[in-house]
């Protein structure tokens, strides 16, 4: 039986998860920034789930639902980062006041989320840190910028948080979601306000994806969670996890993308050493 502590169980994916996690006898600490979509899943299940208001930017809120899991079911063992919301926009529209409070949630609250937890989870055999990226922190699209940013700052974290944790015996998992049929692109994405008519073939597609595509994702949130849940208690779990027909093909093609870069100008990037320098640092 694992302790897990969850954020953003209000809606989405970190709902579903909650939810199978409670389910099938697990202990929780689900979190969201009100409890009151939390209440039923307390109710159900009151010996195994607890509740608490978490603000991811609001200083000690995080060191509080760490200190609930320990104070409630003696540890933690899996800390999953799933609270954020997107913004569409090119960058050129995109005002600070509409996306720094989004690095703060996406990135900066998830770093502060992970550091108060890491000292619970160092004393859990097997311990797992699970960060929720997406499609977006694979390849960057137009419209999508700022989001992206946020993402690809949560991929390259994870990854250099799993091999600082690697020696300790702790796991991280990056969940990278194609399009689920979730609330995400309702109540958990915001619109730049200024729109700029240069863009209308490029980054104002997103908006019309928004609008058009929501409630009519393809993907099943209970299957995804079966996936994620198959990942994170596997022995061996992978470090990024596409999650959806269409995260593979975003990764396959940044994958092809990448390689054809990487041959197209190879002799002449690889030219940069001294010609004779025997101090010479290997990677």
């Amino acid at each position: 039986m694992k302790t897990w502590l969850i954020t953003g169980c209000s809606a989405g994916l970190g709902k579903q998860l909650a939810e199978a996690v409670a389910g099938r006898g697990d202990r929780l600490v689900a979190t969201a920034r009100s409890t009151d979509p939390l209440q039923t899943l307390c109710e159900r299940y009151p010996d195994t789930v607890r509740s608490m208001s978490l603000d991811v930017t609001r200083p000690g809120d995080a060191a509080k639902a760490v200190a609930l899991a320990e104070s409630a079911f003696g540890g933690l063992d899996v800390l999953v980062n799933n609270a954020g919301f997107g913004l569409i926009g090119a960058i050129e529209e995109g005002e600070p006041s509409e996306y720094r409070p989004m690095f703060e949630v996406n990135v900066f609250g998830l770093i502060e989320t992970t550091r108060a937890a890491l000292p619970a989870l160092r004393r859990r055999e097997g311990a797992r840190i699970v960060n929720l990226s997406s499609g977006a922190g694979i390849a960057g699209s137009a419209g999508s910028g700022f989001y992206d940013a946020t993402k690809f700052a949560v991929e390259g974290l994870s990854e250099a948080l799993a091999e600082e944790l690697r020696p300790l015996g702790l796991k991280v998992i990056i969940v990278e979601p194609g399009p689920f049929r979730t609330e995400f692109l309702g109540r958990s994405i915001v619109t730049a306000r200024r729109e700029i008519a240069v863009y209308a073939d490029t980054a104002h597609a997103r908006r019309h994806y928004r609008e058009t595509n929501n409630g009519r994702q393809a993907g099943d949130p209970a299957k995804a969670v079966t996936v994620m849940l198959q990942a994170i208690d596997a022995e061996h779990p992978p470090l990024h996890l596409p999650l959806g027909p269409i995260a593979h093909r975003i990764a396959e093609r940044k994958l092809e993308s990448f390689r054809a870069d990487i041959a197209a100008w190879r002799d002449i990037s690889v030219a940069t050493d001294f010609d004779t320098d025997n101090r010479r640092v290997q990677p």
